[in-house]
């Protein structure tokens, strides 16, 4: 397993990290997962601009965009066994995912708050190196993926896309797309109208792929 190696100054800010509004509406992980939201993605833009100098911004953009999804933060969150250690109210199955995401990014929040930029950083870069390392070619935007697919299936038609109400806290709400392509839609969600669209876009190539599209 994976390894937090941090100790902090004051334990009270892990504490607070690893807090759901669910269990606490007023002392919780929002404004820390706020904080660490921003440092994660700093941290890794200059990662990846280190490890990749020859590509361009598009490219080093969907590796960055892949490597801070909810996907990949819940999954390291896992492995350094904070899912076990999260204090929440309900946690359904469909809401697992993000709350450990969340929960990820304030523990880098709260590790700033504590220790500063450096400190975070070099947690980040050790946690996510060799996940950046794992896919020598950059990532093929999945918006891109499906127009070129639906454009050579269905006579040169365009996927199409409909931003659905947000959801989630006001200071940081979640996007939300359905996208509609050769009688199928699927939807995605994401920080961002355009993170949710790529996890639509995403979510429909696997509906596609199952279905028998030639992929």
């Amino acid at each position: 397993m994976a390894k937090l190696n941090y100790t902090f100054k004051n334990p009270e800010l892990l504490e607070l990290a690893l807090t759901q509004s669910g269990a606490n509406a007023e002392h919780n992980n929002e404004r820390l997962e706020f904080v660490g939201d921003r440092v994660l993605g700093l941290s890794v833009a200059a990662l990846l601009y280190e490890m990749f100098p020859t590509e361009h911004e598009g490219e080093l953009a969907r590796r960055h965009a892949t490597l801070v999804s909810t996907e990949t933060l819940a999954r390291v969150a896992t492995q350094l066994g904070l899912d076990k250690k999260i204090h929440h109210g309900h946690m359904t199955a469909g809401r697992i995912q993000h709350i450990c995401a969340n929960a990820m990014e304030a523990v880098f929040g709260a590790i700033f708050i504590d220790g500063g930029f450096d400190a975070a950083r070099a947690i980040i870069v050790e946690l996510w190196r060799d996940l950046a390392a794992a896919d020598p070619i950059a990532p093929k935007d999945s918006k891109t993926a499906l127009q070129e697919l639906v454009q050579k299936m269905d006579n040169g038609a365009l996927p199409e896309y409909e931003y659905l109400e947000p959801t989630g806290a006001s200071h940081k709400p979640t996007f939300n797309v359905r996208v509609t392509a050769m009688g199928h839609s699927a939807t995605g969600a994401g920080t961002s109208k355009k993170s949710a669209s790529i996890a639509a876009a995403d979510a429909l190539l696997k509906k596609l792929a199952i279905d028998g599209a030639d992929i």
